[in-house]
């Protein structure tokens, strides 16, 4: 049985004590303000170790926020028609709420492009800038969904889980019931994202490294956490923003492998590791799709068996997840849930993107790829 309580008892902080600040000021939007100050600052130092010129940060912000903020409202509206199909009018009442962060993430990126053509700067070198800033503000405004009690999860019938953070207290008529906090676990994994980015970022080797990474870590994550919410933004039946998530670490994985020229058995390498890593998101039950994903197992096993004597570890971990991702959809037996798989997957396929990435810098001796910058 769910666990209810009364809106009279006190509640707080499992509950926000109020939307706005003072007045009609939203926590929503103090939080987002806050989030992209951060960012600008966190961007501006990075400007300098990059040796971009003076206030290309202030000019970049001032740019893409405005075209993040429509690209937000846009991508919000798109995925929701039916909610403006009878006052139109309203697409434009953004103040009443209804906003995307993905949305805000692309429009956000065309903005940065726009400014790169103009200013005729690396639009890469742009976004390294950005990506650590940009991860800590999604992480900060995450916290609006808190104060909004919006983004969360499904109930919580588990006593010993009903709790603050992890859970949260919506309400239902005259009652609360707790529900998974997902806009704390996203928060969460923002800011784990964000410590990684700032540990690697004087370690990338080429220009966009930071970014694609930004994309891979976001993305993965928020592809774990999409499904467990329930106010998701649905394209027909599928869950948009999870697949788009999907979409962003494969996009990742593929530029790493195609900006790194040179050993062809490499690429060969990295597009087996790719096939495996992506191929397990469509293993459900015994069909076709494990013939591929197996075949690109063997061939990613050939390709590394002339450095057997270095890479034998990397082929019992392959080993070792093409098991578990067979064997877990299939455990109903053991409790394991479609969620725990989903999770399983999610937080493996960084590292999956990490055996691209470092495939061509861990070979013996000197690199063997010339990298392309």
């Amino acid at each position: 049985m769910e666990t209810i309580w009364r809106r009279s008892d006190s509640v707080f902080p499992a509950m926000p004590f109020s939307r706005y600040v003072f007045g009609t000021l939203p926590w929503y939007s103090v939080l987002i303000v806050t989030g992209i100050l951060l960012a600008y600052l966190i961007g501006a130092r990075e400007e300098k170790r990059l040796g971009l010129p003076r206030d290309t940060m202030l000019d970049v912000t001032l740019v893409s926020v405005p075209c993040g903020i429509v690209g937000a409202r846009i991508y919000y509206v798109l995925l929701s028609l039916e909610q403006f199909r009878q006052n139109p009018i309203s697409v434009f009442y953004i103040w009443e709420g209804g906003i995307a962060i993905y949305g805000a993430v692309i429009g956000g990126l065309l903005g940065l492009l726009i400014y790169a053509r103009r200013k005729k700067l690396s639009p890469w070198t742009l976004m390294d800038m950005v990506a650590p800033g940009l991860v800590l503000a999604q992480a900060i405004g995450r916290w609006g969904n808190y104060f909004n009690m919006e983004a969360y999860g499904p109930a919580i019938t588990q006593p010993q889980l009903q709790w603050f953070p992890f859970g949260v207290l919506i309400a239902q008529g005259e009652t609360v019931v707790w529900h998974m906090a997902t806009f704390f676990y996203e928060s969460l994994w923002n800011l784990a994202g964000f410590g990684v980015l700032m540990l690697i970022r004087k370690r990338m080797k080429r220009k966009g490294d930071l970014f694609l990474w930004y994309l891979a870590l976001y993305g993965s994550g928020r592809y774990m956490i999409e499904q467990l919410r329930m106010d998701s933004l649905y394209l027909g039946s599928i869950r948009f923003s999870q697949y788009l998530s999907l979409l962003l670490c494969l996009v990742a994985a593929v530029v790493y492998l195609v900006r790194v020229r040179g050993d062809k058995r490499w690429k060969g390498f990295g597009a087996c590791v790719l096939l495996v890593a992506f191929g397990r998101f469509a293993l459900r039950d015994f069909s076709w799709q494990w013939a591929f994903v197996l075949l690109g197992a063997v061939a990613t096993a050939v390709l590394c068996w002339p450095e057997k004597g270095r890479y034998w570890l990397l082929g019992a971990l392959l080993a070792a997840d093409l098991a578990l991702s067979f064997f877990l959809p299939k455990a109903e037996m053991l409790s394991v849930s479609h969620s725990l798989y989903s999770l399983y997957l999610s937080l493996t396929l960084p590292l999956y993107i990490m055996c691209v990435y470092m495939g061509p810098f861990v070979q013996k001796g000197e690199t063997a790829c010339r990298l392309e910058h």
